[in-house]
């Protein structure tokens, strides 16, 4: 294993465009319906370009490490609004060299026909909300495209960008292990380098989660769910992908996403758009931001100097604590050194129970969670932390 870079003081930036042009039922994102406004949005990305500058104020110099448009769906938005956000950010933060920018877009044939604008405008890589490669799935989870028009898409997208990655959704009702495997099989055949499978979560205040609750229709099971996972890494372990994070797999190292690795390492980042978190070192402390929910509060409270709903200097334990809630996703791991400013030393409990439980590992200096503790991370994390 190669030694892990530190982000060191670059600044990545993650913009947060939350027009969708349909509400999907699973989705507990800050989004809204698109409906046409065309001077409120041209308001909101006049308002990300003054965060912006007044951020960067802030942030003192800084070099740009990538950025990623997420949403929302950010392929809804004017080629030329993105491009004026990659020029603004490059002209703040000068990067050292070729940087990382991501653009989420839905597979259909209208944001297909904007591939290649939104490419010019500066975007090196799409990730891609395929979510199924099934009609009938496509249609439960709410998605306005089908399996037909997605594999269009894909075929622009890998014309317009030099890199793709894929979201898939699995865990759905009545999925099977064979069928999940087939559909995985037939991601990678479509020639994506990145692939993001996510067990569906059912969350309480959403469609899906008043569904649920309802008794409409009911979640795998725990075995079935584990079986769904198992073929997951198995399916793609045999095609060559490294699960470098618990949900995101890639075909050599150099089609990670460069933007994630930023975030899970600690390095700081700015939060644009409503809603947004980011993260900023300021006088030596880690602080927690999180922006105006609401697009017109957002616009209004950069107008007003103040962007932000939230704004939290954390303490260093809280700080490790967050470093070692995101490292240990990754195959990187964490340093024992963030798990000793948490009193975790790797000689005492529970670091030394979950070690010899076979949960976690520790090499060259770093712990990591061994492929039986990434299924039940979360009770392995809380074990640790709590």
């Amino acid at each position: 294993m190669l030694p892990v870079p530190d982000p060191g003081a670059d600044l990545a930036l993650y913009v947060h465009w939350p027009y969708c042009a349909r509400i999907c039922p699973y989705c507990d994102f800050n989004v809204v319906r698109d409906r046409g406004r065309v001077e409120e949005q041209t308001a909101l990305v006049g308002a990300i370009l003054a965060d912006m500058e007044a951020q960067g104020t802030l942030a003192g110099p800084r070099r740009l490490a990538s950025i990623f448009f997420g949403g929302g769906t950010p392929s809804l938005m004017a080629p030329e609004a993105v491009s004026a956000v990659i020029d603004r950010a490059r002209t703040l933060f000068p990067p050292r060299g070729p940087i990382e920018i991501t653009l989420e877009a839905n597979p259909t044939d209208a944001e297909a026909a904007r591939f290649t604008a939104l490419s010019d405008a500066g975007i090196n890589r799409l990730s891609m909300g395929v979510q199924a490669l099934d009609d009938a799935a496509l249609a439960f989870l709410g998605r306005n495209h089908s399996a037909d028009e997605a594999r269009r898409a894909v075929a622009v997208a890998a014309r317009a960008f030099p890199r793709l990655s894929i979201d898939l959704i699995y865990a759905r009702p009545d999925q099977t292990v064979a069928g999940w495997a087939a559909e995985l099989t037939g991601a990678i055949d479509m020639g994506f380098e990145h692939v993001s499978p996510y067990q569906l979560t059912i969350e309480p205040t959403t469609a899906f989660g008043r569904a649920v609750a309802r008794g409409a229709w009911t979640p795998p099971d725990e075995d079935r769910s584990a079986a769904l996972y198992e073929a997951t890494q198995t399916v793609l372990e045999a095609a060559g992908f490294e699960a470098y994070e618990v949900s995101n797999h890639a075909r050599g190292e150099a089609a990670r996403s460069a933007h994630n690795l930023h975030v899970w390492r600690g390095g700081d980042y700015l939060g644009l758009g409503p809603g947004a978190h980011g993260r900023l070192t300021l006088e030596g402390s880690r602080t927690a931001t999180v922006a105006h929910k609401g697009i017109g509060a957002y616009v209004a409270g950069v107008a007003a100097g103040a962007p932000w709903s939230e704004r939290d200097t954390q303490s260093p334990r809280d700080a490790a604590e967050e470093k070692v809630l995101l490292g240990l996703r990754t195959v990187e791991g964490v340093a024992l050194t963030d798990l000793a400013l948490l009193g975790r030393p790797e000689a005492n409990e529970p670091l030394a129970g979950l070690i010899a439980d076979g949960f976690l590992a520790v090499q060259a200096g770093r712990v990591r969670a061994t492929p039986a503790g990434r299924p039940v991370l979360d009770g392995v994390l809380r074990a640790l932390l709590t």
